[in-house]
C-alpha cells in the first residue's frame, strides 16, 4: 500500500511538472501560455459535463480519462495562480482537506485523524458520533454559517464588499437548473417556501396558462393583422420567453418538493428521447426509408413501435 501511495504521488508530481512546462513562456505551448482563469472556465464546465456523460454511459475507461481531463483543469488554474504567487496546487489540496475535516466533526472527532493516522493505531482513540440525517444537515449548515461569518470578517479587514443576502453565495455561473434549485433551497431555509407540493403544482398550471395567454395574444394579432411580422410593431416574444422561464422555474420547484433533482430528471428524459429516436432511425433504415422522406404520421407510428418495444422490455 505504501508503494502504491508513492506511485500515485509521483504521477501527481509528474502532472504538475508537465503543466509547468506547458506554461513556460520560452519553451511552452503557445495556446497554454496565453490562457487565463477566465478563458478556461468554459472548458472546465465542458469537462465536468463529459465526466457526467462518461458515468452515464458506464464506461470505466472513459470515466478514468474524463476525470483526468477534469483534474488537469484544476492543475491548470493552480499553475496560473502560482505564477503570481497567489496560491499553489498544494494550497488547493490543503484547503479542501481542511474544509472536509472541519465540516465532518462526527468523523474526524480526534484532531489526529485529520493528519491521516490510522484508527488501528493503539495510541489513538477515535470516537465517532452517530447522527441522524436531520442532525447532519443542521451541523453542516451551522459550520457553513460559521465559515461565512469568518469570510465576512476577512472581507471587512480587506475593505472588500460584504455579502448581505442569503443568495450572494449562490454562483450565478451555475447551469440554469442547478442555479434555480440552489436559489429555492436557500430561500426555503428561512421559511420562504411552499408547505408541500400541492400549491407548487397549482403554480405550474398557472404559469403554463400564462404561456398560453401570450401565445393566444400573438396569434390573434397575426390573424387580425394588428401586428404583421415585419410591421415594426413590437411583438410579445420577450413576454413568451419570460413566461416559459417562470414555468421552468416552477417545475424546478416542483421537482425539489418531490425530492427529485431537476437536472438528473431532465437528463434522464433527454437520454430516453435520444434512445427512442435512434430506434426510430433504426426502424426506418430497416424499411429502406430515410427519415426526411417520411411524413410526421409515419414517423409517429415508428415512434410508437419503439416506445411499445421499450415498455415491453422493462416489464
Amino acid at each position: 500500500m505504501q508503494n502504491a501511495n508513492k506511485a500515485k504521488l509521483s504521477e501527481m508530481q509528474r502532472l504538475l511538472k508537465i503543466m509547468a512546462q506547458l506554461r513556460d513562456p520560452q519553451s511552452g505551448c503557445p495556446w497554454d501560455v496565453k490562457q487565463t482563469m477566465e478563458s478556461l472556465t468554459r472548458y472546465t464546465i465542458e469537462e465536468a459535463y463529459e465526466v457526467a456523460d462518461a458515468i452515464a454511459n458506464g464506461d470505466m475507461h472513459d470515466i478514468k480519462d474524463e476525470l483526468g481531463d477534469l483534474l488537469f483543469q484544476v492543475v491548470f488554474y493552480a499553475q496560473i495562480a502560482s505564477e503570481s504567487s497567489a496560491f499553489s496546487f498544494d494550497d488547493v489540496a490543503k484547503s479542501i482537506s481542511d474544509k472536509l475535516v472541519r465540516r465532518h466533526p462526527h468523523v474526524f472527532a480526534n484532531p489526529l485523524a485529520s493528519e491521516g493516522l490510522s484508527d488501528t493505531n493503539e495510541n489513538v482513540t477515535v470516537e465517532r458520533t452517530q447522527l441522524s440525517d436531520i442532525a447532519l444537515n443542521a451541523q453542516w449548515d451551522a459550520i457553513k454559517a460559521q465559515e461565512k461569518q469568518l469570510k465576512k470578517q476577512r472581507l471587512k479587514q480587506d475593505n472588500e464588499a460584504i455579502e448581505n443576502s442569503i443568495l450572494d453565495n449562490v454562483p450565478k455561473g451555475m447551469p440554469a437548473l442547478m442555479y434555480a434549485q440552489k436559489l429555492q433551497k436557500a430561500c426555503a431555509k428561512v421559511g420562504f417556501d411552499w408547505p408541500d407540493a400541492a400549491p407548487v403544482i397549482d403554480k405550474v398550471r398557472e404559469e403554463v396558462e400564462e404561456i398560453q395567454q401570450e401565445l393566444d395574444f400573438k396569434q390573434r394579432a397575426l390573424n387580425t393583422g394588428v401586428a404583421p411580422l415585419n410591421s415594426g410593431v413590437p411583438d410579445n416574444q420577450k413576454a413568451i420567453e419570460e413566461e416559459i422561464g417562470d414555468a421552468l422555474f416552477a417545475m424546478v420547484n416542483l421537482a425539489r418538493h418531490c425530492k427529485v433533482d431537476a437536472d438528473t430528471a431532465l437528463r434522464n428524459a433527454s437520454n430516453k428521447f435520444a434512445n427512442r429516436f435512434k430506434g426510430v432511425e433504426r426502424l426506418a433504415a430497416e424499411q429502406g426509408d430515410k427519415l426526411d422522406a417520411l411524413t410526421l404520421d409515419e414517423m409517429e407510428a415508428l415512434w410508437q413501435q419503439v416506445k411499445q418495444s421499450s415498455s415491453s422490455s422493462v416489464e
